[in-house]
């Protein structure tokens, strides 16, 4: 049977596309605000990393009713490092929302996206947003996205999908570019119209499959998932069937459906509903099953993760200082409480019992699991990302992504150069009518390591980048991606202005005075590609002659702070970053100059023997 008075459906694209700002005007519209209600931009990135980055890092739900028909929402991440998100999402709704720019059209996460939509069988309503932008061709960008639904193997069904053009700041909606809309109104019918009410037997055994979770002070973890078939109700004995078949009983101790952006509480759940379920300590994955019946659902399966990087506990002469959580078992405990939430993500013990290996789907992935642990407390240093290599008959191969950029036309043979460099591969390229050139990489996931630092360099701030994952081929040889050394502080003290001015024609400072450092810590970028011992805790000794110029203070020429993701892209193979609730510094692994140079002659010795 299908349910007519429920519509299931999630909103996708690529980063920055306006996906979370077309569910604020559909939220509004809706009238789920009182009129005197403050209301925050962007209500659905309610977590603060996802407000600082204005990108939506974890997938939310909300609901809305629209002529007698409840329309449950997923808002789901358009960054591809967080595609595990949008994966298991698909299990919950009928139908999606394709968001796509009126200027860019489909971008390689666009496509990811699709993809995972398509082989589900969804239905696709596609919305071209920001049609207000200058430069907006909406005629072009729908032939694209029509060209991008038959090489993905669309149905003929699928490919008829309804074209609608929308303002997601202004919160309008219009199925004709050239006719400005008032209200989401069209897009309201069109999801009630075109998406399908859920295929369910109210009859049969309840099954949930959990698609997220949340935890709550007051009554513990919530899962959160669709009722696929049959009804549950508060009270109700069920057992959690978990990814190897193995049962426990729970009981449902209070059940939830959702309206605007609240749970409420029901008695009552039937079957094709978004619920959210307490007293069962479910994990993502797991099935809910009725007690009497237990029939377990196939269990979400995400795509490998590409990189890794270990995460210890935190050895450096600051250690124990700044953090709350800093010992190993809450190092250990953190980590894999994350695999509940994070479908994407691997946690591995190493050799050492201080450290772990963690595996994610790129940087921005592994940097926002450390700066929420960091926020948390947790004290910890992390090593340089590495490729995660496969033996594929017989042969060892590396991961390789689509890299596609936008870059202005007197730019573009910095940018050639510089995937050539990492040996990306072209694979096509266009020149639009604004003086911009669109070109499409194959490069490997090693050569994009660092690469967006040295890409802002070249384009000026001005040149963007995106990236897919395409896959597993041969190793492409070796890649420089640090090409200039560090500057490492001489010795412990504080920084000041005359020991930094003395080492500011080194090389780019990343430190200003008055900042505590130690032996073996990484103060800057060297001018050169090998290592450079700075003293920059010198202090100017004091005489009692005097000239006109002897107090004028030493100049600093900019400083470059870094940021997380600055400092992870930073980081070289014998560095490690310590990350700490106040600061993150770089460090050598070895502290000392003498074990460095010790290291490096042994290395050279091994190298000799074995040449």
């Amino acid at each position: 049977m299908q349910r007519s008075d429920i519509r299931n459906v999630a909103i996708i694209a690529h980063v920055d596309h306006g996906k979370t700002t077309l569910v604020d005007g559909m939220l509004r519209q809706s009238r789920i605000f009182r009129d005197n209600q403050h209301v925050e931009e962007r209500v659905m990135d309610s977590n603060a990393l996802e407000r600082e980055r204005g990108i939506t890092i974890m997938a939310k739900n909300t609901a809305v009713m629209y002529r007698g028909v409840k329309i449950n929402i997923v808002d789901t991440p358009g960054h591809a490092d967080f595609g595990g998100e949008v994966e298991r999402i698909m299990n919950m709704v009928d139908g999606v929302l394709l968001l796509v720019d009126a200027v860019d059209g489909p971008m390689p996460q666009t496509k990811f996206v699709l993809r995972q939509a398509l082989r589900r069988g969804h239905r696709a309503i596609l919305v071209v947003n920001k049609i207000d932008r200058p430069q907006a061709r909406p005629n072009h960008v729908l032939n694209e996205t029509f060209d991008l639904f038959l090489d993905l193997g669309a149905t003929e069904e699928q490919a008829e999908f309804p074209t609608l053009y929308t303002n997601a700041i202004l919160g309008t909606a219009s199925a004709d570019h050239r006719h400005d809309g008032t209200t989401l109104e069209p897009l309201f019918d069109a999801i009630v119209d075109r998406i399908p009410g859920p295929d369910v037997d109210p009859a049969a055994p309840a099954q949930l499959l959990v698609t997220t979770t949340t935890y709550d002070d007051y009554i513990g973890r919530i899962a959160v998932g669709r009722l696929q078939s049959g009804t549950l109700r508060k009270g109700q004995a069920v057992a959690r069937i978990d990814h190897h078949g193995g049962l426990t009983s729970a009981k449902i101790t209070q059940l939830f459906t959702f309206n605007g952006l609240a749970r409420e509480e029901v008695d009552e759940a039937t079957a094709g509903d978004i619920v959210a379920v307490a007293g069962v300590e479910a994990g993502i994955g797991d099935t809910i099953a009725d007690a009497a019946d237990p029939r377990p659902l196939p269990p979400i399966k995400v795509e490998e993760p590409t990189l890794r990087m270990t995460f210890s506990v935190n050895n450096s002469p600051f250690a124990g200082r700044e953090g709350k959580f800093v010992t190993s078992r809450k190092l250990r405990e953190r980590l894999y409480a994350e695999l509940e939430r994070d479908v994407a993500l691997r946690v591995a013990d190493s050799d050492s019992a201080d450290t772990l290996v963690v595996s994610g789907r790129g940087e921005l992935h592994l940097a926002i699991l450390i700066e929420t642990m960091r926020r948390e407390g947790y004290e910890f240093q992390v090593s340089r990302p590495e490729v995660i290599l496969k033996e594929v008959d017989g042969e060892t191969q590396e991961p390789y992504e689509q890299l596609e950029i936008e870059v202005a036309q007197e730019e573009l043979g910095a940018v050639v150069e510089l995937a050539g460099r990492r040996r990306g591969t072209l694979k096509d390229m266009k020149y639009r009518d604004d003086g911009m050139v669109h070109a499409v990489y194959k490069i490997p996931t090693r050569g994009l390591l660092g690469l967006r630092q040295a890409f802002l360099t070249a384009t000026r701030g001005r040149g963007v980048m995106n990236t897919l994952i395409e896959g597993y081929g041969p190793l492409a040889g070796a890649i420089a991606t640090r090409e200039l050394g560090s500057l490492i502080a001489f010795e412990d003290g504080t920084t000041t202005t005359f020991g930094l001015n003395a080492a500011q024609d080194r090389g780019q400072l990343f430190l200003n005075p008055g900042v505590e450092v130690y032996e073996g810590m990484v103060v800057g970028q060297h001018i050169r590609e090998r290592d450079l011992e700075v003293n920059v805790v010198r202090k100017k000794h004091l005489t009692n002659m005097r000239s006109s110029n002897s107090d004028i203070a030493a100049k600093l020429d900019g400083i470059r702070e870094l940021s997380l993701d600055d400092a992870v892209e930073f980081l070289a193979d014998d560095e490690l970053l310590e990350v700490t609730p106040k600061a993150y510094r770089i460090r050598k692994r070895l502290l000392t100059k003498q074990d460095r140079d010790r290291a490096i002659g042994q290395m050279k010795r091994a190298a000799g023997v074995a040449s």
